[in-house]
């Protein structure tokens, strides 16, 4: 959501953004919400003297509505995520806060993907004078939900689903082309990746392994899309798994998302999550969106979660004075060093 303005002028227009906590509180991250999370994020150490730090799953582009636009919605065009936070009034020192986050150590980025939308059914819509997606661009909103429904929300953030062997193709060409910007943005390959919404085509594999990728995010489920009617698939991971790429699956088995589950209790639900992690002696590996760090829209929702954030760190080291806090890919390249060694001891 662009501004609070866009969100009354989608009310207005019939859109039911308020029935939908994604449409109604995220938010590009402005410069206040990253230095808040950043001080209280340093006011915390481990046993080694490391910070909490965020593997920050990080989109590195986004629609350049203009040029889209400027087209006459023919073709599209996209804008680097370095372009976009000049655009919004309250952002333009958003990415250097990244980078800054990464200095010290708190904020290490990874990627996400190149937009967190679905290029080519974006542009279908478009082609097909599609009413919702015109007010979309009009909004400099990246896909909308319908008019009138709420039960489905914007499904064209579903950046990775396809239902033909052409999509799939384009999908992998815009995966490897982000994680081309990703190396250049950032100077390093991302060593892990998390497909968004989940989902995914094992066909992918190998051509992430050639630019860098050794380690997958995510939950225990991965979707794959079907093709040309097929059934979309499941496919089940296990933490510690390999697949035949040598890239390991790193499995969420704990969670802090206040926003998306307001009114209870999420410090002690995710203190729940790790205290059951560390009885079967495996990491706990904290899933939390941007969201509930986003107070560009609704500032009470970012400060809300900051006091249950600082609450959830104190707890963590009070109870686990040893913890240490570490990023998705040191935690599989620790894994993928001990499985090396018991692989030896055989």
């Amino acid at each position: 959501m662009p501004s609070k303005e866009v969100y009354y002028a989608c009310l207005q227009a019939g859109y039911a953004v308020d029935k939908n906590i994604y449409e109604k509180t995220d938010a590009l991250e402005s410069e206040d919400d990253l230095e808040l999370l950043f001080d209280l994020l340093k006011k915390f150490r481990d046993v080694n003297g490391n910070h909490p730090i965020i593997t920050a799953n990080c989109i590195v582009a986004n629609p350049d509505f203009d040029k889209i636009s400027g087209s006459s919605f023919r073709e599209y065009h996209y804008e680097l995520v370095t372009e976009t936070f000049k655009k919004y009034p309250a952002h333009a020192n958003g990415f250097n806060l990244w980078k800054q986050g990464l200095n010290e150590r708190i904020f290490y980025p990874q990627f996400h993907g190149r937009e967190h939308l679905n290029v080519g059914m974006f542009m279908e819509a478009l082609h097909q004078n599609d009413s919702d997606i015109k007010f979309a661009i009009k909004h400099r909103m990246p896909g909308i939900m319908r008019l009138g429904s709420s039960k489905r929300g914007n499904y064209y953030v579903e950046a990775t689903m396809f239902k033909t062997e052409s999509a799939k193709k384009e999908i992998l060409s815009i995966i490897l082309d982000g994680l081309r910007i990703f190396k250049d943005m950032f100077g390093y390959f991302s060593e892990s990746i998390i497909p968004p919404n989940y989902t995914w085509s094992m066909h992918f594999n190998k051509s992430v392994a050639d630019l860098g990728v050794k380690y997958f995010q995510g939950y225990r489920k991965i979707r794959e899309p079907g093709i040309n009617g097929n059934e979309i698939r499941f496919h089940t991971r296990q933490l510690g798994e390999f697949n035949q790429f040598g890239q390991l699956y790193l499995i969420r088995n704990g969670s802090f998302e206040p926003s998306l589950n307001y009114g209870k209790d999420t410090v002690n639900r995710c203190m729940q999550d790790i205290a059951a992690a560390f009885r079967l002696n495996k990491p706990a590996i904290i899933s939390t969106h941007r969201i509930n760090f986003s107070g560009w829209i609704e500032p009470e929702n970012r400060n809300k979660t900051l006091v249950e954030l600082e609450e959830l760190l104190r707890k963590i080291l009070n109870k686990w004075p040893g913890v240490e806090f570490m990023t998705s890919d040191k935690l599989g390249e620790l894994i993928r060093d001990e499985k090396r060694k018991s692989f030896l001891h055989l």
